[in-house]
Protein backbone atom coordinates (compact mmCIF):
# COMPACT_ATOMS: atom_id res chain seq x y z
CA UNK A 1 0.00 0.00 0.00
CA UNK A 2 1.44 3.59 -1.12
CA UNK A 3 1.23 6.44 1.00
CA UNK A 4 -0.88 7.73 -1.14
CA UNK A 5 -3.62 4.83 -0.85
CA UNK A 6 -3.54 4.84 2.98
CA UNK A 7 -4.33 7.99 3.57
CA UNK A 8 -7.49 7.69 1.21
CA UNK A 9 -8.31 4.78 2.82
CA UNK A 10 -8.14 5.69 6.19
CA UNK A 11 -10.00 9.17 5.34
CA UNK A 12 -12.87 6.88 4.27
CA UNK A 13 -12.92 4.39 6.85
CA UNK A 14 -13.06 7.31 9.21
CA UNK A 15 -15.50 9.61 7.64
CA UNK A 16 -17.94 6.13 6.93
CA UNK A 17 -17.43 5.54 10.50
CA UNK A 18 -19.10 8.76 11.91
CA UNK A 19 -15.51 10.84 12.53
CA UNK A 20 -16.22 14.32 11.78
CA UNK A 21 -12.87 16.04 10.16
CA UNK A 22 -11.88 12.61 9.23
CA UNK A 23 -9.37 14.18 6.43
CA UNK A 24 -7.13 16.07 9.23
CA UNK A 25 -7.52 12.80 11.62
CA UNK A 26 -6.46 10.46 8.97
CA UNK A 27 -2.96 13.20 8.47
CA UNK A 28 -2.56 12.81 12.06
CA UNK A 29 -2.42 9.26 12.28
CA UNK A 30 -0.20 8.26 9.57
CA UNK A 31 2.17 11.53 10.49
CA UNK A 32 2.49 10.00 14.04
CA UNK A 33 2.64 6.34 12.78
CA UNK A 34 5.07 7.04 9.73
CA UNK A 35 7.01 9.78 12.27
CA UNK A 36 6.81 12.31 9.46
CA UNK A 37 5.21 16.21 8.61
CA UNK A 38 2.32 16.64 7.02
CA UNK A 39 4.19 17.93 4.16
CA UNK A 40 6.19 15.11 3.97
CA UNK A 41 3.04 13.07 3.50
CA UNK A 42 1.98 14.55 0.22
CA UNK A 43 5.85 14.65 -1.11
CA UNK A 44 6.38 11.00 -0.84
CA UNK A 45 2.76 10.02 -1.90
CA UNK A 46 3.88 6.35 -3.75
CA UNK A 47 6.76 5.70 -1.04
CA UNK A 48 5.41 2.18 0.25
CA UNK A 49 4.57 1.44 3.53
CA UNK A 50 5.62 -1.38 5.51
CA UNK A 51 3.54 -4.48 6.56
CA UNK A 52 4.42 -3.17 10.77
CA UNK A 53 3.39 0.33 9.72
CA UNK A 54 0.17 -0.59 8.14
CA UNK A 55 -0.65 -3.00 11.03
CA UNK A 56 0.25 0.25 13.33
CA UNK A 57 -2.15 1.93 10.97
CA UNK A 58 -5.20 0.25 11.24
CA UNK A 59 -4.75 -0.96 14.72
CA UNK A 60 -4.74 3.51 15.36
CA UNK A 61 -7.81 3.76 13.16
CA UNK A 62 -9.72 1.00 15.12
CA UNK A 63 -9.24 2.96 18.51
CA UNK A 64 -10.31 6.51 17.00
CA UNK A 65 -13.69 4.72 15.77
CA UNK A 66 -14.16 3.46 19.05
CA UNK A 67 -14.64 7.24 19.79
CA UNK A 68 -11.16 7.60 21.55
CA UNK A 69 -9.83 11.02 20.89
CA UNK A 70 -7.10 11.25 18.65
CA UNK A 71 -5.01 13.29 21.33
CA UNK A 72 -4.94 10.52 23.69
CA UNK A 73 -4.10 8.09 20.78
CA UNK A 74 -1.19 10.33 19.90
CA UNK A 75 -0.15 11.58 23.62
CA UNK A 76 -0.44 15.19 22.19
CA UNK A 77 -2.43 17.56 22.12
CA UNK A 78 -1.77 21.68 20.93
CA UNK A 79 -2.63 24.23 23.11
CA UNK A 80 -2.18 28.15 22.84
CA UNK A 81 0.02 26.93 19.82
CA UNK A 82 2.43 24.46 22.15
CA UNK A 83 2.43 20.44 22.08
CA UNK A 84 1.77 19.14 25.20
CA UNK A 85 1.82 15.33 26.23
CA UNK A 86 -1.61 14.01 27.36
CA UNK A 87 -2.70 10.72 28.91
CA UNK A 88 -6.15 9.15 30.45
CA UNK A 89 -5.22 10.55 33.50
CA UNK A 90 -5.66 14.31 32.55
CA UNK A 91 -8.20 16.15 30.55
CA UNK A 92 -8.03 17.27 27.11
CA UNK A 93 -7.11 21.18 27.09
CA UNK A 94 -10.13 22.78 24.83
CA UNK A 95 -9.00 25.54 22.15
CA UNK A 96 -12.03 27.87 24.33
CA UNK A 97 -9.57 27.47 27.05
CA UNK A 98 -6.92 30.09 25.48
CA UNK A 99 -8.89 32.76 25.82
CA UNK A 100 -8.18 32.47 29.25
CA UNK A 101 -4.79 32.61 28.97
CA UNK A 102 -4.65 35.51 26.68
CA UNK A 103 -6.96 37.94 29.31
CA UNK A 104 -4.24 36.22 32.16
CA UNK A 105 -1.60 37.45 30.28
CA UNK A 106 -3.12 40.70 29.21
CA UNK A 107 -4.06 41.21 33.16
CA UNK A 108 -0.38 40.41 34.28
CA UNK A 109 1.47 43.31 32.24
CA UNK A 110 -0.77 45.19 34.07
CA UNK A 111 -1.16 44.28 37.36
CA UNK A 112 1.55 45.26 40.08
CA UNK A 113 3.06 42.23 41.80
CA UNK A 114 2.40 42.97 45.50
CA UNK A 115 6.46 41.77 46.46
CA UNK A 116 9.13 41.55 44.02
CA UNK A 117 7.50 38.90 42.06
CA UNK A 118 4.31 38.49 40.09
CA UNK A 119 2.55 35.25 41.07
CA UNK A 120 -0.03 33.41 39.75
CA UNK A 121 -1.96 30.61 41.18
CA UNK A 122 -2.95 28.33 38.12
CA UNK A 123 -5.95 26.10 39.97
CA UNK A 124 -7.18 22.68 38.58
CA UNK A 125 -3.89 22.44 36.16
CA UNK A 126 -4.47 19.14 34.61
CA UNK A 127 -1.86 18.52 31.85
CA UNK A 128 0.06 21.99 33.14
CA UNK A 129 -1.44 24.04 29.78
CA UNK A 130 -2.24 26.92 31.44
CA UNK A 131 0.48 27.20 33.82
CA UNK A 132 3.27 26.66 31.23
CA UNK A 133 1.54 28.80 28.69
CA UNK A 134 1.64 31.73 31.12
CA UNK A 135 5.21 30.35 32.19
CA UNK A 136 6.10 30.97 28.98
CA UNK A 137 4.77 34.15 28.12
CA UNK A 138 5.40 35.58 31.29
CA UNK A 139 9.64 34.84 31.92
CA UNK A 140 9.59 36.91 35.48
CA UNK A 141 6.20 35.46 36.83
CA UNK A 142 5.92 32.52 39.61
CA UNK A 143 3.30 30.51 38.27
CA UNK A 144 2.31 27.88 41.34
CA UNK A 145 -0.08 24.64 39.98
CA UNK A 146 -2.50 22.54 41.96
CA UNK A 147 -4.09 19.74 41.14
CA UNK A 148 -6.08 17.26 43.39
CA UNK A 149 -4.82 14.52 41.15
CA UNK A 150 -1.58 13.27 41.52
CA UNK A 151 -1.57 11.47 38.13
CA UNK A 152 -2.50 14.11 36.40
CA UNK A 153 0.72 16.46 38.50
CA UNK A 154 2.77 13.35 37.03
CA UNK A 155 2.00 14.63 33.12
CA UNK A 156 2.06 18.27 34.16
CA UNK A 157 5.90 17.15 35.69
CA UNK A 158 6.69 16.36 32.07
CA UNK A 159 5.20 18.92 30.69
CA UNK A 160 7.09 21.48 32.39
CA UNK A 161 10.14 19.42 31.62
CA UNK A 162 9.54 19.41 28.37
CA UNK A 163 9.04 23.22 28.00
CA UNK A 164 11.85 23.96 30.58
CA UNK A 165 9.41 25.76 32.89
CA UNK A 166 9.87 23.31 35.67
CA UNK A 167 11.77 26.14 37.54
CA UNK A 168 9.63 28.80 37.51
CA UNK A 169 6.46 26.37 37.78
CA UNK A 170 5.77 24.78 41.06
CA UNK A 171 3.30 21.89 41.26
CA UNK A 172 1.44 21.37 44.40
CA UNK A 173 -1.26 18.65 45.12
CA UNK A 174 -4.31 19.66 46.64
CA UNK A 175 -7.65 20.73 47.19
CA UNK A 176 -7.79 23.88 44.89
CA UNK A 177 -5.78 27.02 46.86
CA UNK A 178 -5.23 24.74 49.64
CA UNK A 179 -1.73 23.64 49.04
CA UNK A 180 -0.67 27.64 47.95
CA UNK A 181 2.29 27.97 50.46
CA UNK A 182 1.45 31.73 49.84
CA UNK A 183 -1.20 34.61 48.67
CA UNK A 184 -0.43 35.36 45.08
CA UNK A 185 -1.17 38.16 42.59
CA UNK A 186 -3.77 36.76 39.83
CA UNK A 187 -6.00 33.20 40.43
CA UNK A 188 -6.87 31.55 37.12
CA UNK A 189 -8.72 28.65 37.18
CA UNK A 190 -10.60 26.32 34.46
CA UNK A 191 -12.62 24.13 36.72
CA UNK A 192 -15.36 21.51 35.73
CA UNK A 193 -18.53 23.52 35.22
CA UNK A 194 -20.48 20.68 33.71
CA UNK A 195 -24.33 19.76 35.45
CA UNK A 196 -24.37 16.18 37.28
CA UNK A 197 -27.40 15.41 34.89
CA UNK A 198 -25.73 17.43 31.51
CA UNK A 199 -22.96 14.74 32.02
CA UNK A 200 -24.91 11.68 30.05
CA UNK A 201 -25.66 13.94 26.96
CA UNK A 202 -21.52 14.39 26.32
CA UNK A 203 -19.98 13.07 23.24
CA UNK A 204 -19.12 9.26 23.37
CA UNK A 205 -15.40 10.13 23.56
CA UNK A 206 -15.49 12.48 26.81
CA UNK A 207 -18.06 10.22 28.48
CA UNK A 208 -15.65 6.71 27.43
CA UNK A 209 -11.87 8.57 27.89
CA UNK A 210 -11.64 11.36 29.46
CA UNK A 211 -11.57 11.88 33.18
CA UNK A 212 -15.07 12.98 35.34
CA UNK A 213 -13.37 14.56 37.64
CA UNK A 214 -12.40 17.38 35.05
CA UNK A 215 -16.13 17.76 34.38
CA UNK A 216 -18.38 16.98 36.76
CA UNK A 217 -19.27 20.58 38.40
CA UNK A 218 -22.12 18.75 40.95
CA UNK A 219 -25.85 19.62 40.85
CA UNK A 220 -25.59 23.24 39.58
CA UNK A 221 -22.81 23.47 37.92
CA UNK A 222 -20.96 25.66 40.18
CA UNK A 223 -19.86 23.21 43.04
CA UNK A 224 -16.13 23.72 42.19
CA UNK A 225 -16.93 27.53 41.57
CA UNK A 226 -17.65 28.07 44.67
CA UNK A 227 -15.82 26.00 46.74
CA UNK A 228 -12.51 28.40 45.53
CA UNK A 229 -14.61 31.44 46.19
CA UNK A 230 -15.23 30.02 50.29
CA UNK A 231 -11.22 30.05 49.79
CA UNK A 232 -10.40 32.94 47.87
CA UNK A 233 -9.72 35.97 51.02
CA UNK A 234 -6.53 34.49 52.82
CA UNK A 235 -4.52 32.94 49.28
CA UNK A 236 -5.10 36.34 47.12
CA UNK A 237 -3.55 39.83 48.24
CA UNK A 238 -6.55 43.03 48.06
CA UNK A 239 -6.42 44.47 44.43
CA UNK A 240 -5.78 40.88 42.43
CA UNK A 241 -7.23 39.21 40.13
CA UNK A 242 -9.14 36.11 39.43
CA UNK A 243 -10.43 34.64 36.05
CA UNK A 244 -12.79 32.15 35.84
CA UNK A 245 -13.75 30.05 32.66
CA UNK A 246 -17.53 29.12 32.80
CA UNK A 247 -20.09 27.32 30.97
CA UNK A 248 -22.42 28.60 28.57
CA UNK A 249 -25.11 30.22 29.87
CA UNK A 250 -24.03 30.67 33.67
CA UNK A 251 -22.41 33.80 33.72
CA UNK A 252 -25.95 35.35 35.61
CA UNK A 253 -25.31 32.39 38.12
CA UNK A 254 -21.90 33.13 38.85
CA UNK A 255 -21.86 36.67 38.61
CA UNK A 256 -24.28 36.55 41.46
CA UNK A 257 -22.48 33.72 43.57
CA UNK A 258 -19.45 36.01 43.29
CA UNK A 259 -21.16 39.03 44.82
CA UNK A 260 -22.76 36.72 47.76
CA UNK A 261 -18.83 36.25 48.40
CA UNK A 262 -17.39 40.05 47.45
CA UNK A 263 -20.23 42.55 47.22
CA UNK A 264 -17.28 45.06 46.70
CA UNK A 265 -15.61 43.53 43.99
CA UNK A 266 -15.25 44.72 40.52
CA UNK A 267 -17.14 42.24 37.68
CA UNK A 268 -16.57 41.80 34.55
CA UNK A 269 -18.06 39.11 32.16
CA UNK A 270 -15.56 38.15 29.07
CA UNK A 271 -17.33 37.32 25.84
CA UNK A 272 -15.56 34.84 23.22
CA UNK A 273 -15.58 35.09 19.21
CA UNK A 274 -18.98 33.72 18.94
CA UNK A 275 -20.22 36.00 21.92
CA UNK A 276 -20.87 33.45 24.59
CA UNK A 277 -19.69 34.83 27.95
CA UNK A 278 -16.95 32.51 28.70
CA UNK A 279 -14.15 34.16 31.02
CA UNK A 280 -15.48 36.29 34.49
CA UNK A 281 -12.40 38.46 35.42
CA UNK A 282 -13.08 39.60 39.09
CA UNK A 283 -10.55 42.29 40.88
CA UNK A 284 -11.24 41.52 44.83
Amino acid sequence: MTLSEALHSTKHILSTGGIEDANTEAELLLCHVLRTSKTQLYIERERSLTSAETKHLQQLVQRRLLHEPAAYILQDCEFYGIDFYVDYGTFIPRPETELLVEKAIEVAYHLPPSENQLTIADIGTGNGAIAISLALALPHAKIYATDISASALEVAEINCRRCGVDSRVELLQGNLLEPLPRRVDMIVANLPYIKNCELRDLSQGIIDFEPMLALAGGEDGLGKIRLLLAQIPSRIYPGGCLLLEIGQGQDKAVTSLINSYFPKANIELIPDLSGIYRLVKIIL
